[in-house]
């Protein structure tokens, strides 16, 4: 299947220049938290500078479940918006659909073969043309640790699970919440990666949770990572259920717990709260995940306009998200490094720094994997079989052989 922009002819001197008369792009997306809203905001007034309007379409929820049901609604009504935020495998399907607009035009023009890595850059085609734009790479094994906290608790951030056990009861014992969590389920998902990868490695993790393995997923390594996920539960606080992400970052920043399993976007809420890297927190790979790193890619796909003007606007946008300065005012206020390459690194801190040089090394040795938990590996079906397993498993009292067990067959019936 082909797809065409309209009033895309000129696509190189559009890519430059304001559009000739105000159009708008109406906009879905689930950024809504305080690092989040400053990046967004900072898209709107590049648009608006360059004759484009924004209209805010935001669905809160830190997963995107609910954004993702909402613009299911609208587009099978007919009446997508103009464009939505939308992740790895889930580009594909909609592209199948036939919902998505070329931007290859504007993406030839700025050469966006090779400002991107080809791990980001495939992802956001379908049938060989770009229908969508990245603004960012995620890495998501993160550990946040207040050091006051472990210093008052005579505790020592750890970087083995092994060892994490050790240092969250040190927490627990000296009256902190071990480890800062929201019940919901995508959250599970996101702590239950972190095992997999840590226990697991990434030959493991790539076998079984990208590609299905079933033998993989059948050994006893799956069994083991049940085994570590199943011990978190005692760390974590009875008021987790429903929690949002950026309240469970919050419990770090104000010394109330420990550590956080999350992605670097909980950098920016930090950075909202006048917080230092090295000082006020540290951020570390999650335990046994130092050579790994699982990626998540934001992007913004694009959907197919009966009005010119609003196609238009669709190209000045796509080219606003992958210029310089986008990118890296952006990736500061998000906490995610830059999707293009060859960026200058003067303004990001260490933790970006060490993202970065992570993705390069990772890229190298195969410990480069998609994010399972976000949208990057596998269908919604599989996802959605993994997400269930993960957080039924971890808010029961099932055993480990249990939880494994189940995963198999849920996998097994969504593939």
């Amino acid at each position: 299947m082909k797809f065409k922009l309209h009033a895309l002819a000129a696509a190189t001197t559009l890519a430059m220049t304001p559009v000739s008369q105000a159009a708008d792009v109406e906009v879905l997306h689930w950024w809504t938290s305080g690092g989040e809203a400053a990046s967004v905001q900072f898209l709107k007034q590049q648009l608006e500078g360059k004759n484009v309007g924004w209209t805010d379409f935001a669905v809160a929820g830190g997963g995107g479940e609910s954004a993702m049901t909402v613009l299911k609604s609208r587009a099978i009504s007919g009446n997508p918006p103009t464009a939505a935020q939308i992740k790895g495998p889930s580009i594909q399907e909609w592209g199948e659909l036939g919902f998505l607009a070329s931007i290859d035009d504007v993406a030839n023009a700025a050469d966006w073969d090779n400002l991107l890595p080809s791990v980001v850059s495939d992802v956001m085609k379908y049938n060989g043309e770009y229908v969508a734009a990245p603004v960012n790479v995620h890495r998501v094994n993160w550990l946040w640790a207040n050091p006051a906290v472990f210093q008052k608790a005579g505790a020592t951030i750890p970087t083995t699970w092994d060892d994490f056990m050790l240092q969250a009861q040190k927490l627990k014992d000296a009256g902190f919440v071990a480890l800062a969590h929201g019940g919901q389920a995508w959250q599970d998902a996101t702590v239950f990666e972190a095992v997999v990868l840590g226990v697991g490695g990434a030959d493991y993790y790539q076998k079984a949770f990208v590609e299905g393995d079933m033998a993989a997923l059948n050994s006893d390594t799956t069994v083991e990572v049940f085994e570590t996920f199943g011990k978190l539960r005692q760390y974590i606080d009875a008021n987790s259920p429903g929690r949002d992400w950026n309240v469970a970052t919050s419990m770090v920043i104000n010394g109330e717990a420990g550590m956080q399993i999350m992605g670097d976007w909980a950098k920016g809420e930090f950075k909202v709260a006048g917080k230092n890297v090295g000082t006020d927190y540290v951020c570390v790979a999650a335990p046994g995940t130092s050579g790994s790193f699982t990626f998540n890619v934001d992007s913004f796909a694009f959907f197919t306009q009966s009005d010119d003007a609003k196609s238009a606007a669709q190209g000045v946008m796509a080219d606003a998200i992958l210029s310089t300065e986008f990118q890296e005012v952006f990736n500061l206020n998000k906490g995610s490094i830059p999707a293009r390459l060859s960026m200058d690194r003067a303004e990001f801190d260490s933790c970006a720094h060490d993202s970065m040089d992570a993705f390069i090394a990772s890229s190298q040795t195969g410990g480069l994997v998609p994010s399972f938990a976000h949208g990057m590996a596998v269908s919604e079906a599989v996802a959605g079989a993994i997400y269930d397993t993960a957080t039924n498993f971890f808010n029961s009292s099932d055993s480990a052989e249990q939880g494994a067990k189940q995963l198999v067959a849920a996998i097994a019936a969504a593939q």
